[in-house]
C-alpha cells in the first residue's frame, strides 16, 4: 500500500478514485466494514481504493481535556487498511487549519481535488468539516457516496469507545470480538529490574510509543511477536508490589524462548483473556510459586 503524509506529498497521477475517510483508531470490525465495502466498490468501478485518515484523534486538537487514548498506533493501522485492500492511504496531520476547514472545501480540494474521488465509502455516523456540518446526508447531495450501516455483535453496536471500555474493563475476549482480534500492545524492549531473571522467569519488559489505553493491572494470557519468532506469554502489566512497588511496567515472560537476546527489539503482545488480578505476596518465593502456576495456565490454556 502506497502511503503519502501530508498533503504537501502527495502528487496524486490516478484519474479517479473510491476514496474512504474515517479515523478508524484500532480498526474495528465496523471499520473492516466500511474499508471492505470501499475496496469493492473500487474494484467493481476498476479504480484505486484511497483512504483518507487523520495522524491524531480529532479531539486532541478540539478537546485536548477529552481525548481518548488510542486503541491501536497510527503504524498497526496503516498495516490493517493494507491488510483489507487498500491502495493507497493519505494521512492528514489533524491540526488547527484543517478543523477549521468548511465540509465544502474539504470535499472540493481534498477528497476531489487532491484525491480524485469519484465516490465516497463512509460509515453511518461520519462526519467532517467545521461543526461536522458534512454529514452524510450532505455528502449524499454533493458526491456519490455509499453509506455503510452499523455493525453488530450479539445485538450490540460497535464502536471505539466500546473498545476503550472493554479493554480498560480487561474485557479481553469481548474487546476481541468487536477487533476481529486479539487487542494488541507494541513497543521496544528495554532493560528491567532483572526480578524475573532472579526468580527463574526472564522477562521483556515492554516500552511503549504511543499514548494507548491499557487494560487494568493484572495478568494475562498472551501471545508475543519477536524478530525470533512468535511465542506464548504469561503478562503482566502493573506496579509490582510484591517487590517494593514502582512505576507502571508490562512484562512477558516468553514461554519456550530461545534466550537470544531481545533488548532494543521490537516487541508485540496479542493480549487473549486475563488469568488474575494484580497481587502482593509475603514473600519472593511465594510469587515464584504464583508466576509458575500462572505460567502453566498459559501453556495448558486454562
Amino acid at each position: 500500500m502506497l502511503t503519502v503524509f501530508g498533503l504537501d506529498s502527495l502528487s496524486a497521477e490516478w484519474k479517479g478514485a473510491v476514496v474512504v475517510v474515517g479515523t478508524f483508531d484500532g480498526v474495528h470490525r465496523g471499520h473492516a466494514e466500511v474499508i471492505a465495502t470501499a475496496v469493492r466498490r473500487a474494484r467493481e468501478r476498476e479504480l484505486p481504493c484511497v483512504l483518507a485518515t487523520f495522524d491524531r484523534h480529532p479531539a486532541a486538537v478540539l478537546a485536548p481535556e477529552r481525548k481518548p487514548s488510542a486503541i491501536a498506533p497510527l503504524s498497526e493501522n496503516l498495516e490493517r487498511f493494507a491488510a483489507l485492500g487498500v491502495a493507497a492511504s493519505l494521512v492528514l496531520p489533524f491540526n488547527a487549519w484543517l478543523s477549521r476547514l468548511s465540509a465544502e472545501s474539504f470535499l472540493r480540494d481534498i477528497l476531489v481535488g487532491a484525491l480524485k474521488a469519484e465516490e465516497l465509502v463512509v460509515g453511518h455516523d461520519f462526519a467532517m468539516g467545521n461543526g461536522r456540518e458534512g454529514n452524510t446526508e450532505w455528502l449524499s447531495r454533493h458526491i456519490s457516496t455509499t453509506v455503510v450501516p452499523p455493525f453488530e455483535v450479539e445485538g450490540e453496536r460497535i464502536s471505539s469507545s466500546i473498545v476503550r471500555r472493554l479493554v480498560g474493563a480487561g474485557e479481553m475476549e469481548r474487546a476481541a470480538a468487536m477487533l476481529g482480534r486479539p487487542f494488541r500492545i507494541s513497543g521496544v524492549v528495554v532493560g528491567g529490574q532483572r526480578l524475573g531473571r532472579e526468580l527463574g522467569y526472564p522477562t521483556a519488559n515492554l516500552a511503549r510509543g504511543a499514548d494507548q489505553v491499557l487494560p487494568p493491572d493484572a495478568v494475562y494470557d498472551a501471545e508475543a511477536q519477536t524478530v525470533h519468532g512468535r511465542f506464548r506469554a504469561a503478562l503482566s502489566i502493573g506496579t509490582r508490589p510484591a517487590a517494593g512497588g514502582g512505576a507502571r511496567s508490562i512484562e512477558a515472560y516468553l514461554l519456550d524462548y530461545p534466550g537470544e537476546s531481545l533488548y532494543g527489539t521490537a516487541l508485540s503482545l496479542d493480549i487473549h483473556r486475563l488469568l488474575r488480578g494484580e497481587e502482593n505476596f509475603p514473600s519472593l518465593e511465594a510469587l515464584k510459586e504464583q508466576i509458575a502456576r500462572d505460567v502453566e495456565r498459559v501453556r495448558k490454556g486454562i
